[in-house]
């Protein structure tokens, strides 16, 4: 068994990945079973690389807010603002204090430096405007949807005004109350204010697709996509903001679902814009149902990456990230007989694993997945290895750098 394992090991870079692809996808996708490990964003840095400058790829998106990610990417396209501005306000989940993030944006903006626009790499965040504690206000993605449309189309046309909005939005903390994550009471999703504004935020999102042909012309694709990104928000975060308000047992396997749907609706926006690589979480990127445990409970969800693939087919891939040791985090040799200690037990220290046939090869013989000691590692689930284009394995993952912020 160890030889046949060790004959679905390769190299990680462009070329190994684009040899276990029948075609390349519009959207490749890598996962990483933790979050906050410089380590990982250094390998996803260097393989992406390899992939814009060796296959075309020309949109970098990640699991961060999709809306402060303007700010990203202005800079790395034009160079509009300063990279200590972009890194603290253009990220969420404090993304922006990774060094390997740092060095990502760094590296777009000299990688643009005299390209033309048609050439140019773009940067995206896939997540929307949510945080652990709860989720932003719809005020931004509504009022710029809103700005948008009044300034190209007939009055007569738009459902409300802006004020009309502004009196419904109200107080922005009565959106991010950090209560309403855990006690639906405290949630305002469910107001008489909220449902008028989902009904209008779905008045305005229709709108914009049903001027589409005028609105393209008038002000340019790029404009429009912006504007369409806004009015996926708005609706994804009311959807959400309703789902917090929920007090049945289904509300956080609703909410997680929610999630997602708005990460897809994001991802396959940029899809249509061009050959997309997008970094997130495992469970966000996999085609398996995906599942946590919250509260005891056990949760499970479509992620963005079964929703993509549904609908793109062989236009995704996924390569997932397994790890074999974060001993910093408590997460010491993984046990053998485990999906992670056949691997550990290989002489590589990074490579990249053909998935289905190393699930061939292994015939079933792995039933459970590796028991983490830590809550933030989440184990490859040795049954999702047929579903996985490609599995990157890093053996030792070493005490995350300091970041340069």
């Amino acid at each position: 068994m160890a030889t046949d394992i060790q004959d679905t090991v390769h190299a990680v870079d462009a070329a190994a990945v684009m040899g276990l692809l029948a075609t390349r996808p519009r959207v490749l996708a890598l996962g990483e079973p933790t979050h906050g490990e410089d380590a990982l964003l250094d390998v996803r840095n260097e393989l992406f690389r390899q992939l814009v400058e060796e296959e075309g790829y020309r949109t970098i998106a990640i699991e961060s807010d999709c809306l402060a990610a303007l700010l990203v990417d202005a800079y790395v396209t034009s160079g509009a603002g300063s990279l200590d501005e972009v890194m603290e306000r253009g990220f969420s989940h404090d993304l922006g204090a990774s060094a390997s993030n740092r060095e990502l944006v760094r590296w777009m903006r000299a990688f643009n430096d005299g390209r033309s626009a048609p050439d140019q790499l773009r940067f995206a965040g896939i997540d929307g405007p949510l945080e652990w504690t709860g989720a932003a206000s719809p005020r931004e993605a509504l009022t710029s949807l809103h700005g948008y449309l009044a300034r190209h189309v007939d009055a007569d046309l738009l459902p409300c005004t802006a004020r009309t909005l502004d009196r419904l939005l109200g107080a922005d903390d009565r959106w991010t109350e950090p209560a309403a994550m855990t006690d639906p009471a405290r949630s305002t999703g469910r107001s008489a204010e909220a449902a008028e504004l989902r009904l209008l935020a779905d008045e305005l999102a229709a709108l914009l697709d049903a001027q589409t042909p005028h609105l393209i012309t008038a002000t340019s694709r790029e404009e429009w996509e912006r504007a369409r990104l806004y009015g996926c928000t708005a609706t994804g975060l009311l959807r959400y903001h309703h789902g917090m308000a929920d007090p049945s047992p289904g509300r956080m396997a609703r909410l997680t679902g929610v999630r997602d749907l708005m990460m897809a609706d994001n991802l396959l926006a940029l899809a249509e814009r061009g050959p997309t690589l997008v970094h997130a979480h495992n469970s966000h990127l996999q085609r398996d149902v995906s599942s946590m445990r919250m509260g005891g409970l056990r949760v499970e969800w479509w992620g963005a990456g079964s929703i993509v693939s549904a609908r793109l087919g062989e236009s995704y891939a996924f390569f997932a990230t397994a790890l074999g040791t974060i001993r910093h985090r408590g997460v010491d040799a993984p046990q053998p007989g485990t999906l992670e200690g056949l691997l550990y037990a290989l002489p590589d220290d990074l490579c990249v694993v053909d998935s289905p046939a190393l699930g061939a090869a292994l015939a079933g013989a792995l039933t459970s997945p590796r028991a983490s000691a830590w809550f933030g590692y989440f184990p490859f689930e040795p049954a999702h290895l047929t579903a996985t284009d490609g599995l990157v394995f890093i053996k030792d993952i070493p005490q995350g750098r300091a970041s340069s912020i």
